[in-house]
């Protein structure tokens, strides 16, 4: 069993994200590769103080990478898009 600061690695903070945020109450994180959805809700239930109505997850696969002479992967990375109920709200910049 996973701890709640070890199922979510860090908000997820592009344009794509931001736009779901605005239009769809749904914030993004990329999470544990080893968590399941119900950890990521009650991880962010529990942290943040609100109300999750469902959890998508997406892996995305590790590209290859030169370096030198040689080939390395980087490694894969698992995202989790969280709806919100209507009304709440994820502050990840506050006081900036």
């Amino acid at each position: 069993m996973m701890h709640l600061e070890e199922v979510l690695v860090k908000p997820l903070i592009t344009e794509k994200s931001s736009i779901a945020n605005e239009n769809y109450n749904r914030y993004g994180f990329v999470v544990n590769v080893k968590a399941n959805k119900y950890q990521i809700k009650n991880a962010v239930e529990k942290l943040y103080n609100v109300k999750v109505l469902n959890v998508k997850t997406n892996i995305t696969p590790g590209k290859l990478k030169r370096i030198g002479k040689g080939v390395s992967k980087t490694p894969k990375l698992k995202k989790a898009y969280i709806q919100l109920s209507e009304g709440q709200k994820i502050e990840f910049f506050s006081g900036v």
